[in-house]
């Protein structure tokens, strides 16, 4: 948890720099640039910090190495709204509503809260709660919209499952949260990040809202970009990028008779 919460600090000093230029970013005029990637970054009563604000930063970055070819926003299924973050943490204002057809990426974040148990703070009845509000069947118009790239973190593909929007969908999530993945229909990887196709890709545990981004990042604006974003952070893109193609490994634990 310190060690979280002292990437978290850092992550918070480089917000302090790039969130005039993100701003700037975010104008309406620049949105409706067809050379702009537009990135949503959804908010919900509580949203774990650190998978929100980790793709925020790299997204802002590359908008500011890139002359402004990328434009991030704060967003949330209501509209514009203070919301609160988990475990107590401070809010953090949505700017406008999430909007489901604008082209570009939507980056689905986490809660933060009690691994287990049945009181309001945890983890899953977090989870649950957003899954009330509009903002899966939002969520869903994105996924069939071939302009939208849906991006989760962590507990982001959970929230995703629980309505059964990744069904036979290859995805990662939290470690704890893996089991609970597949029982929704998901098809879990071991993997950092996974790419299902070219319009789903999700991120493992907190942190990979990083690797998500970066991955994000070269993918739409090439590796330069991505480098400069890495050399700011001092932080390197961690893992192979998981997609179902190539030659699949072979499973030697596979139908392995006991002896």
């Amino acid at each position: 948890m310190r060690k979280m919460f002292g990437l978290f600090l850092s992550l918070a000093l480089v917000l302090s720099l790039a969130v005039p230029a993100a701003s700037a970013n975010a104008a309406p005029d620049n949105q409706n640039r067809k050379d702009t990637l537009h990135v949503q970054v959804v908010l919900f009563d509580g949203f774990d910090l650190l998978d929100a604000l980790a793709p925020y930063e790299v997204f802002a970055a590359a908008g500011m190495y890139s002359g402004d070819k990328v434009t991030v926003e704060l967003v949330s299924a209501e509209g514009k709204r203070s919301v609160p973050s988990g475990l107590g943490g401070p809010s953090l204002e949505a700017k406008s509503k999430l909007d489901p057809h604008q082209p570009g990426i939507i980056v689905v974040p986490g809660a933060a809260g009690k691994p287990a148990g049945n009181t309001p703070d945890t983890i899953p009845n977090l989870l649950w709660k957003a899954k009330q509000t509009p903002l899966t069947s939002m969520i869903k118009q994105a996924m069939d919209d071939k302009e939208v790239t849906v991006a989760t973190v962590c507990g982001g593909s959970l929230l995703l499952a629980m309505d059964g929007l990744l069904k036979d969908r290859h995805a990662v999530t939290n470690p704890i949260g893996m089991t609970a993945l597949g029982a929704a229909g998901a098809i879990p990887v071991e993997a950092r990040v996974v790419e299902d196709g070219p319009r789903l890709v999700s991120g493992g545990g907190v942190t990979s809202g990083l690797d998500v981004a970066l991955y994000l990042v070269e993918r739409e604006l090439g590796p330069q970009i991505a480098n400069a974003v890495e050399n700011l952070f001092q932080y390197e893109q961690r893992g192979t990028v998981w997609k179902a193609e190539g030659t699949a490994p072979i499973d030697f634990f596979k139908n392995t008779a006991v002896k």
